[in-house]
């Protein structure tokens, strides 16, 4: 009982902590974000890193989840004759839910985990460390451009998730469930409204903050060589999913039940 309560103690420590810094890291970033100067050429790489290459894997991703929603929900519908609600189905799940939540778990398996092995490779090697001794401020220096890297490009790239599972759902009613193309089209925007795109950008938001705050977290405090780089990069892989779905069921709550 003793050894029981002692590791509960100390687990509990270790996640404080961890919560602490996490947040630490976050305030120093904001801080710095308004000190200058900005690292614009910095900036626009990472933002060709984190949203146009991400355009083909998001594409894929988006364009299958549409079809399947639109085959999935066809199955019930068409038992009540009811086809023609598909398209707004298929339009509200993307907006709402499947087109930031999909789009985050996407740029977070690729992109962070890539900026987690970066920084943590810097930090084994004593790259950090240089930067330092050179009076620069590795925040400032390498975490400021991604972070406003992901707040821009990740609701950018919902938006195009959004779009592209609305044509793969287009594509099933159309040509597989013979609906007319007019009335889809009309049926897909007519039930959206301004909360619901506000939503998922909001959370999209959201999502970018945690994925780079995570990833850049995990990536200063690796240890342990070659091995602390690859299990940093799965806990920091880990950690974002689980805090992306948890963010998007808080904000969920928050907005259409509290806000109905």
């Amino acid at each position: 009982m003793r050894n029981f309560i002692k590791k509960l103690g100390h687990n509990s420590l270790d996640f404080f902590i961890y919560i602490g810094g996490v947040f630490n890291l976050f305030v120093n970033v904001v801080f710095q974000i308004f000190m200058p100067p900005l690292r614009k050429k910095e900036f626009l790489v990472q933002v060709f890193k984190i949203g146009v290459l991400s355009l083909p894997i998001v594409f894929l991703v988006s364009l299958f989840t549409g079809m399947v929603l639109a085959l999935q929900s066809s199955y019930q519908l068409t038992k009540m004759n009811a086809q023609i609600y598909i398209s707004s189905l298929v339009a509200l799940s993307m907006v709402r839910e499947l087109g930031p939540v999909l789009t985050a778990l996407v740029v977070a398996g690729r992109v962070g985990a890539s900026i987690t092995a970066e920084l943590g490779t810097m930090k084994v090697t004593e790259q950090l460390d240089a930067l330092q001794t050179l009076a620069t401020d590795p925040i400032k220096y390498l975490v400021v451009p991604k972070f406003l890297a992901f707040c821009l490009t990740l609701p950018l790239l919902t938006v195009y998730s959004d779009f592209i599972g609305m044509i793969g759902g287009y594509l099933v009613g159309v040509y597989k469930l013979l609906i007319g193309s007019t009335i889809y089209i009309k049926m897909t925007f007519d039930p959206l409204v301004f909360k619901d795109i506000f939503t998922g950008l909001f959370k999209s938001l959201i999502f970018a903050v945690i994925i780079c705050i995570i990833s850049c977290y995990e990536g200063f405090r690796t240890e342990g060589g070659a091995e602390g780089v690859g299990k940093a990069t799965t806990l920091s892989v880990v950690t974002s999913f689980i805090l992306i779905i948890a963010a998007d069921c808080l904000f969920t709550t928050l907005f259409y039940f509290m806000f109905p």
